[in-house]
């Protein structure tokens, strides 16, 4: 249905659907869909209306008791059979989320290899249950008694996904749903809507009851109706703070599962490897030209290892390649569009008129900006409080490594931190005191993998992602009470 003209960037020479209850469908209103690096109008993606929201809610209200009856090991095939049609079609969707994304092709792929992961995750992890067997004998009343505590799907999910990954950050809410028997609506970022819209042709070839899922793409006053609708019961949303700690309000009785932003640190230890260092944190600060909410904002060095750190990123930095994602020798691509190059670029601005130094980078061309290392940034400026979305970080040494620590929990974001060190106290300490969801040893914040538990404190989030940990979001413990005769 969609293809990528391998000589250039459309993604498609005539608009695609949407789907609606697993079925293909085609509306008057469309939304452009813009290559990240040309800024040209690469698709057009139909956009669902309020009717196609109504009719999306009822099917997937239909769709529940179907799901919830669907025998585990169909559900694992299903997962299973979107995990090969991926692998068979790599190379377009890397294509695809390169256009739409404006990440190298490099990194594109490595997403669409991460995504066939998440699938078969799932698949495995469709049959298991974190259920238990209770024997109340413990007290006179409940002499005979025991109980079976069980998962069961909670119901119909709301799925809200960003643009910086089109592809993964989709699988991590569509197969866990899947895999806890919850029929779902996905709400892609109307950005970056072509990967899920060919992911959902996928779907539509498994296995799958009637209803099972819709994809709409839409603005987000529609996507509000979702968020209130009474009928879903779950709702999973990935994006923006601001956005993100809106939504408990708005969501009634719903379960809400957010994984929001964060400016994450790495702290650099007197005991650590300079070039190990050097070597990370520039993939922390770049890769993907610095949108995930995980990227390396901020630094922290060991004042007796500051300078060869710094000398380390500022030539590293130098060295970096920007331009079209598409070119293999590009190490850096676009923003997703010049507005946000903009927006970083204003905030090193302020952060130099306050005093900050910039080492290196932060030149702008179009949608493109090459990393930026500052030094000297106040903690007021919004490149130290806020999250930058953007190849961008600060470095500042500190003298002692509760220092360090003090200074990453100033934050008022906790998502993951990362900690170079060789002292199995610090790692202790670390591991103790960070107000983070993760602590990472001897490497970048920037790193996941996809079966972990996955998520933030503070104003990072709420909850936890990764395949098991996002089916116990999705799912409700029941339990049976049965006396012996």
């Amino acid at each position: 249905m969609a293809c990528m003209d391998e000589g250039r960037r459309h993604l498609c020479p005539d608009r695609l659907p949407l789907f609606l209850a697993g079925v293909p469908v085609e509306t008057e209103t469309r939304l452009a869909v813009r290559d990240a690096w040309s800024g040209e109008v690469a698709c057009r993606v139909s956009a669902a209306d309020g009717g196609v929201i109504e009719r999306a809610l009822a099917a997937g209200a239909l769709a529940v008791p179907r799901l919830r009856r669907l025998p585990a090991f169909v559900r694992a095939a299903a997962l299973e059979h979107v995990a090969a049609r991926l692998g068979a079609d790599a190379a377009r969707f890397a294509r695809v989320i390169t256009c739409e994304a404006g990440k190298t092709l490099r990194e594109a792929r490595v997403e669409v290899d991460r995504a066939i992961v998440t699938f078969r995750t799932a698949a495995e992890e469709a049959g298991r249950d974190d259920g238990a067997i209770l024997d109340f004998g413990r007290t006179e009343a409940g002499a005979g008694w025991s109980g079976l505590v069980r998962s069961v799907p909670a119901g119909l999910a709301i799925l809200i996904t960003p643009f910086n990954f089109p592809l993964n950050l989709v699988a991590h809410k569509v197969a866990p749903a899947l895999a806890a028997g919850c029929p779902f609506i996905l709400k892609p970022s109307e950005r970056t809507p072509v990967s899920a819209i060919l992911l959902a042709e996928l779907l539509a070839s498994a296995a799958l009851p009637e209803g099972a899922f819709s994809v709409l793409p839409c603005d987000l006053a529609l996507a509000g109706r979702l968020v209130a609708d009474e009928r879903p019961r779950v709702l999973s949303f990935t994006g923006s703070s601001a956005v993100g700690w809106s939504l408990p309000a708005r969501a009634g009785r719903k379960r809400v599962l957010l994984e929001l932003g964060g400016n994450a640190a790495a702290i650099v230890d007197a005991d650590a490897d300079v070039d190990h260092v050097v070597s990370r944190l520039l993939t922390g600060v770049c890769a993907q030209a610095g949108q995930s909410c995980i990227s390396v904002q901020r630094i922290l060095v060991h004042r007796r290892l500051e300078a060869r750190v710094r000398a380390g990123l500022v030539a590293g930095m130098a060295r970096m390649r920007t331009g079209d994602p598409l070119d293999a020798s590009t190490d850096l691509g676009p923003l997703i569009d010049e507005a946000a190059a903009i927006r970083v670029r204003s905030w090193i601005d302020e952060a130099v008129a306050a005093g900050a130094v910039l080492l290196t980078g932060g030149e702008r061309r179009g949608a493109v900006l090459t990393p930026a290392l500052l030094s000297d940034v106040p903690s007021a400026c919004r490149l130290s409080s806020e999250e930058a979305f953007g190849p961008v970080a600060t470095i500042e040494p500190f003298e002692t490594f509760e220092e360090a620590l003090e200074q990453v929990n100033a934050s008022r974001f906790g998502l993951q931190a990362g900690v170079f060190t060789n002292a199995l106290d610090h790692v202790q300490r670390a591991f103790s005191e960070l107000e983070v969801g993760a602590v990472v040893i001897n490497d970048i914040p920037t790193l996941r993998f996809d079966a972990m538990p996955y998520g933030g404190v503070k104003e990072s989030g709420l909850g936890r992602e990764g395949i098991r940990a996002a089916m116990r979001e999705m799912s409700e413990p029941r339990l049976l009470l049965v006396r012996a005769p």
